[in-house]
């Protein structure tokens, strides 16, 4: 079986597919690109028979008959957290709390920064969103640095282009040459939930749909949690 995901996921579904293959599920077969690719790309016909995402995006590939709407299935929560270069400092741990006591920490972090860096993502778009409210775009202008798609924010981070980044926990947290300060305050939390669906073009939307149920069952959540991401 062949699955599509955005690179948010890519380390968890790869765990998830492990067990549940173990559990007696079908060998799946998992690629992992940038989001708005893996849309773009079902949304085109691709043959795979498992769709993992943002739900927005499964929303809308739902919408126009691309995945089974009645198979949309959350699977865990991401939260946007916030990093800086590490300078050599071990970056393997998970870091726990927020980055900053509140929003205006996070407005002044965002205005000393040289360079910000924020993904193609459904957590760069509202990040954008977020500082377009505040005010802030005119002031930050060309210091906002979107990563290419499928390219980590953390690779921005650890080869000095940018000098504060935010991306999912999921995606930075063990990544070399950065610390993840933590995860942005409530008042302005952005917060992702990824979902899986049977892709309409599936030849064993049967066998998919029982992969997808045993990839949401409560049996998963340690590896779920082990990948710094939480249950929906």
């Amino acid at each position: 079986m062949r699955a599509i995901s955005s690179m948010a996921t890519r380390a968890l579904l790869a765990d998830l597919a492990a067990a549940a293959h173990a559990a007696g599920a079908p060998s799946l077969e998992i690629e992992s690109v940038g989001g708005v690719d893996a849309e773009a790309r079902v949304a085109a016909g691709e043959p795979v028979d498992l769709v993992f995402l943002a739900s927005g995006a499964l929303a809308r590939l739902a919408r126009d008959g691309h995945v089974d709407a009645s198979t949309v299935t959350p699977i865990a929560l991401s939260q946007v957290a916030v990093a800086v270069p590490s300078e050599g400092v071990d970056a393997a741990s998970s870091p726990t709390g927020t980055a900053f006591d509140d929003a205006s920490g996070l407005r002044a972090a965002l205005r000393a920064a040289g360079r910000v860096g924020y993904s193609t993502g459904p957590s760069g778009t509202a990040l954008v969103g977020m500082i377009e409210e505040w005010g802030l775009t005119g002031e930050l202008g060309d210091r906002l640095v979107q990563a290419r798609p499928g390219i980590p924010v953390a690779a921005s981070l650890a080869a000095g282009d940018v000098d504060l980044g935010f991306q999912q926990l999921s995606e930075l947290v063990g990544q070399p040459g950065i610390r993840v300060l933590g995860v942005l305050p409530a008042d302005c939390a952005i917060d992702t939930t990824f979902s899986g669906a049977v892709a309409t073009a599936s030849t064993d939307s049967v066998a998919a749909e029982k992969v997808l149920a045993l990839f949401a069952s409560e049996k998963m959540t340690p590896i779920i949690e082990r990948h710094s991401f939480t249950l929906v």
